[in-house]
């Protein structure tokens, strides 16, 4: 096994069977390996997935819990460490030489590519005409920044906040995050790999579920402007015939209501021409057989009226929608009255005692991807109350009752020494990000004090005061942004909100 290539890939799963194809692929395939591969097991629940191959990069599999792709590709590539993040889909077979030539196509790009996307080679069957299911999924093949194979620099990612979660499905989050990203002034190209994408088998009704989509559709339209289609390379499709077919079948039932039978018999004729004509645009280029021309007949009966079901659905939903900001990079916790009981100049670990959920909120950041720090004022070594060794004990206490941190920076200044690092001024808060290589726009500082959230927006950063009795009512006030406990600041971080 050759190592070498610095990227990571991503893969969220929910465990099908084709997972197991994929990593057999990646095991065999030749060429240097990738720093690692991330698993994200989408499942709310399950036994473990088996992934010990011979022949495979270092591989870790995280846990959702359940949440969509979007979700798992963000936790995915929140957790890598490496510039590039090559995402694959569960369902894809790579090429023989796939990790050759990626390492072709990632080599020297100009630092205005953000992203480049595979070839997909989606097989159909030999000796008959394909079916509508096969047919669609024949058009991934032409398909623009789809994400069964598609690998983005990391920074891209962190700078528009990685897949938006508002896209409960593997549908549109991929055209979505290839818009903002190239909104930044990126470009995205095609590379030289190639992926096969099988044909999987799916019951007769998948083509109603996918109806689905309309309503992300409409959040498409309100994130991007009536031109999205065209940058995104996202043909209308029949919404518009389905809107007409649905109306005249509305129309029917409603003059059947008004007992207006001559007119509801009309607009009856043209509900069943237009359900006819769509059915058989459908079975025309197909193989006719009987379950084939059966299916067509009855989801295409069912599709318009669903399909604008959906997309009024989206129309209501989606009534007012905010940019996607995603989740931060890192979040950068004062210690003493934050998250652990503020015992003045304290240089015994034995104090060091951790307020009431504040594990907790640290472990939702954590299993979402969000690296965590602490950036604290210790004054009293300059005072001559504690030594250095007294502080980086009581951190290292902290650490073993609250998990690992990502960044731990503290100041042993006084007040009076004019020093860069002491909270108000924002140079812990800028060497924390530095030393992760996080923009400071993309960092939230939680803190109990007004010296917490003025560092944070000195650096660049998002504050966020959570007030304890000690808190001053002015600093209170020239807050920005409150949360009543840790717990709440964290979770609306989570929530976006910040």
């Amino acid at each position: 096994m050759v190592l070498g290539l610095a990227a990571s890939v991503v893969v969220p799963t929910v465990g099908r069977p084709s997972l197991d194809v994929l990593l057999d692929a990646l095991a065999t395939a030749r060429g240097p390996r990738p720093a690692e591969l991330i698993l994200v097991d989408d499942r709310p629940a399950g036994t473990p997935l088996a992934v010990d191959r011979p022949g495979l990069p270092p591989t870790r599999v995280l846990r959702t819990g359940g949440g969509g792709p979007a979700r798992a590709r963000n936790l995915g590539w929140r957790a890598a460490r490496t510039e590039w993040i090559a995402f694959l889909d569960d369902d894809v077979v790579p090429d023989p030489d796939w990790y050759d030539r990626l390492a072709a196509d990632l080599a020297d790009l100009p630092a205005d590519v953000a992203g480049t996307q595979g070839r997909v080679h989606v097989p159909l069957p030999a000796g008959r005409r394909p079916t509508d299911w096969e047919r669609g999924t024949a058009g991934l093949a032409t398909s623009s920044w789809i994400t069964a194979d598609l690998a983005y620099r990391r920074s891209a990612l962190a700078a528009v906040g990685g897949f938006d979660e508002r896209f409960p499905r593997a549908f549109r989050e991929d055209s979505d995050l290839a818009l903002r990203v190239m909104g930044t002034g990126a470009r995205l190209v095609r590379g030289s790999r190639r992926i096969t994408h099988p044909v999987r088998p799916v019951d007769r009704w998948t083509s109603v579920r996918t109806q689905a989509g309309n309503a992300d559709d409409v959040l498409m339209r309100r994130l991007h402007g009536r031109g999205w289609r065209r940058r995104a390379d996202a043909p209308l499709g029949r919404r518009p015939g389905h809107l007409v077919v649905t109306a005249a079948l509305g129309a029917a039932l409603g003059l059947a209501a008004a007992r207006r039978p001559r007119a509801a018999e009309l607009a009856a004729l043209g509900w069943v021409a237009g359900t006819a004509e769509f059915a058989w645009a459908r079975i025309a280029p197909g193989p006719r057989d009987r379950a084939e021309v059966t299916t067509m007949a009855l989801t295409s009966a069912l599709i318009p009226p669903l399909a604008t079901w959906h997309w009024l659905r989206g129309v209501v939903t989606h009534r007012r929608v905010r940019p996607w900001r995603g989740l931060p990079d890192l979040v950068l916790f004062d210690r003493d009255g934050t998250l652990v009981h503020d015992f003045p100049y304290n240089g015994d670990p034995h104090w060091v005692r951790p307020l009431d959920g504040a594990r907790e909120a640290l472990d939702r950041l954590r299993a979402r991807g969000v690296r965590v720090g602490v950036v604290s004022n210790q004054s009293g070594v300059a005072r001559g109350l504690i030594t250095t060794a007294q502080v980086e004990a009581c951190m290292a206490r902290l650490e073993e009752l609250l998990g690992p941190f990502d960044t731990v920076r503290w100041c042993p200044h006084g007040p009076d020494d004019g020093c860069s690092c002491r909270k108000p001024a924002p140079g812990m808060v800028e060497a924390a990000c530095a030393e992760l290589g996080v923009d400071p726009a993309r960092c939230v500082v939680i803190g109990d004090i007004g010296t917490d959230v003025e560092a944070a927006a000195a650096a660049g950063a998002t504050g966020v005061l959570v007030p304890t009795p000690v808190t001053r009512p002015a600093e209170v006030a020239a807050a920005r942004r409150r949360a009543g406990t840790l717990g709440e600041a964290v979770d609306r971080v989570l929530a976006g909100s910040w």
